[in-house]
């Protein structure tokens, strides 16, 4: 009685504690990249973080005693799955920080869950929304609309510095949400740490070789923000906040663990007015509302849909 009591009690803290990190460390990275592009070029920047970040992972996994090779099929998949939504998808990120302010960019970034559930409406077998979701969907790309509206009309007078980023981020976010979707329907039989293992290392490879091919090395500045930039995206970005994320999908609800979509934003937000003095005007704040609130209609709605279908295959199995 005892041991379940102390168990209970230590469930009690550890999700809070886990929500806490992927809440906090996942919306603080924007900030931490905000830093980086200051002194480091966006491949080598990317490129770097996933180097270390993926081979210290495979590192551990290894040490737990789990198999880290697979037959060439796999690899070759967790290779794309990693170009697209790491490669691709982070570097977009970066790059667009160059330009961006940090709260923007993860506000643009929110759309991505957006981007997947249009993609599995539109494929054949794929999820389809109820109408709550389908409004969260219209809304959100209102909201978009809303919020890149003052970066659109600098790019007409002439200054389309912010629009291309944000152009540039939207493209980024819709090679992760294709990557997602292929990886869920790949279901690979690979343990979930060491595929995020090879996702990175592979990620980490494709971006060190384009900087390298561009000669990014020679226009980099390794100061000491520079190398505590690439140190808290390896250590709380990458290894905290992932970690944190995977053991809430094994303990808590699906729909519970999907509200870092919506969080992750505001905290990014808050932390690049504190930290950086980063402002929004007040268009950018009412598609910031906008599109938050769109997240968390099509993520409910998505959820739900998949709950009442698994209730649905049970009572099939108990008939």
């Amino acid at each position: 009685m005892s041991q379940e009591t102390d168990s209970g009690t230590r469930m009690r803290w550890a999700v809070p504690l886990a929500f806490g990190c992927v809440y906090l460390f996942w919306g603080s990275t924007y900030t931490a990249i905000k830093v980086g592009t200051q002194y480091l070029p966006a491949l080598l920047l990317t490129g770097t973080r996933f180097l270390i970040s993926g081979s210290l992972l495979l590192l551990f996994c290894r040490l737990r005693g789990l198999r880290i090779f697979y037959r060439v099929r796999e690899m070759a998949w967790l290779a794309l799955f990693g170009i697209l939504m790491l490669g691709i998808g982070n570097f977009t990120l970066v790059w667009s920080e160059k330009a961006l302010p940090s709260g923007l960019a993860a506000l643009i970034m929110a759309v991505t869950p957006l981007y997947v559930a249009l993609l599995e409406k539109l494929l054949p077998g794929g999820e389809q929304l109820h109408p709550r979701g389908i409004a969260g969907l219209l809304l959100g790309f209102v909201g978009l609309t809303v919020l890149m509206w003052p970066s659109l009309r600098h790019g007409v007078s002439g200054q389309g510095a912010q629009a291309l980023a944000g152009g540039a981020l939207l493209a980024g976010s819709l090679a992760w949400a294709v990557g997602s979707l292929l990886a869920r329907r790949a279901r690979l039989r690979v343990d979930i740490l060491v595929a995020a293992g090879w996702q990175m290392l592979f990620a980490g490879i494709a971006n060190a070789a384009l900087s390298t091919l561009f000669g990014e090395w020679s226009r980099a500045h390794w100061t000491r923000p520079a190398a505590w930039s690439i140190a808290y995206l390896v250590t709380f970005g990458s290894w905290v906040g992932y970690t944190a994320y995977v053991w809430l999908l094994k303990h808590v609800p699906v729909g519970k663990v999907a509200t870092y979509a919506y969080v992750n934003p505001m905290v990014a937000v808050l932390l690049g007015f504190l930290l950086l003095g980063e402002r929004l005007v007040p268009t950018e704040y009412a598609g910031m509302l906008l599109v938050i609130v769109a997240v968390a209609l099509v993520t409910s709605s998505r959820v739900r849909s998949t709950e009442r279908e698994s209730e649905v295959e049970a009572e099939a199995v108990k008939v």
